[in-house]
């Protein structure tokens, strides 16, 4: 046998309602997709790089003394190779005016090495770096991960904001819907309805809008997350193609629907009761 709800939300106010979980949905599952997303990429970008490093020397005794180096610990890199002066005078010339051969007084050796793995680099830098400047690439790159990770921070804190926000619409939706039934509830009172089957009648109504509501918003966001990740590929290079949204960050994704419903239904209660004690 069916049992009715005892009271429901005036039309106004489910419309109201279903509108504004359906974008705190939406814009809770873009700041963790993207969150996830640039989280990833600084994991991939920095995992891709940990292994390089570049050796800068000058002087022949100091390049001799590096080549020797390098020939000594064969067995710890997967390659390495001398960068030429054409390929330097390429990377420099936007920055630099002058000539080809009043540059190349000025150039050092360069060498680029790839580790097998990124333990072995520390023994081998310590050795060249009497000789020349040993730079690993990871820290090279550490401002691009440092603002990486800031950016995932920023993502974060805008979440919980949301999340925040979508208790704070609750909370208020549940006592405005209490003035306006405040007659049904004192009816219920008087025939010895329980606080807790008043506020199951809260939570029911609540689950109902928000999982139309987050649904919504979840399908609104994919195709946005999607096409962001997509538009950030294009670069090809450089940390905003490392973007990337593994099948555990989707899962998570889809989790977050499901939670928000969970945690409005949650605050439903706690707030009707909340009412009815007073």
């Amino acid at each position: 046998m069916k049992r009715p709800i005892v009271f429901s939300l005036v039309h106004e106010q489910s419309v109201f309602m279903t509108a504004v979980m359906g974008v705190m949905t939406f814009l809770a599952v873009m700041a963790l997709g993207l969150a996830i997303a640039i989280g990833g990429g600084v994991v991939n970008w920095n995992r891709q790089w940990d292994a390089y490093a570049s050796v800068q020397v000058s002087g022949e005794k100091n390049v001799a003394a590096v080549k020797k180096i390098l020939a000594d610990n064969k067995d710890k890199l997967e390659s390495s190779r001398e960068v030429s002066s054409d390929e330097m005078l390429k990377l420099m010339r936007p920055w630099v005016d002058g000539g080809r051969d009043t540059l190349q007084k000025y150039l050092p050796t360069m060498f680029e090495v790839r580790f097998k793995q990124g333990t072995d680099m520390v023994a081998v830098g310590d050795a060249v770096k009497k000789h020349g400047r040993f730079i690993s690439h990871s820290d090279a790159l550490r401002p691009s991960v440092s603002a990486g990770w800031k950016m995932v921070a920023i993502l974060s804190v805008v979440l919980a904001l949301i999340i925040g926000t979508i208790g704070v619409c609750i909370s208020f939706i549940a006592r405005n819907t209490a003035v306006l039934h405040r007659r049904e509830l004192e009816i219920l009172n008087q025939v010895g309805a329980s606080d807790s089957f008043v506020a199951h009648q809260m939570q029911i109504i609540v689950a109902k809008i928000c999982f139309v509501a987050c649904f919504c918003g979840f399908l609104a966001a994919v195709p946005i997350l999607l096409g962001t990740v997509a538009v950030a590929h294009s670069a090809r290079v450089g940390l905003m193609a490392m973007l990337n949204i593994s099948g555990a960050g989707w899962g998570v994704l889809v989790a977050v629907p499901v939670i928000i419903i969970i945690f409005a239904i949650w605050i439903a209660r706690k707030t009707t009761l909340k009412i009815l004690n007073q």
